[in-house]
């Protein structure tokens, strides 16, 4: 993999998503959330907007059955403010 390709990689690890009852933890970074609100367009059940439009989550643990639409918000985050455990 060249240099790029750590640019692209996510702040997760996939093997935390292999066994269904293991337990993910996700936060926001707030100095990196830019307010593009992709998050909460994907899984709203997870993350909210603020009162300046910026995520926050409103849950630590994500239930088991938004674990996919979590995985998918942190993906699609262009500025990498999502982090899972």
């Amino acid at each position: 993999m060249g240099a790029v390709g750590h640019l692209l990689t996510p702040l997760y690890c996939p093997s935390y998503f292999s066994h269904p009852e293991d337990t993910v933890h996700v936060s926001v970074i707030p100095e990196l959330c830019q307010g593009h609100a992709r998050c909460w367009e994907t899984c709203p059940e997870v993350f909210e907007l603020d009162e300046r439009g910026n995520s926050r989550t409103l849950v630590d643990e994500v239930p088991a059955e938004f674990a996919d639409r979590v995985r998918e918000a942190a993906d699609n985050c262009p500025e990498r403010a999502i982090t899972l455990a």
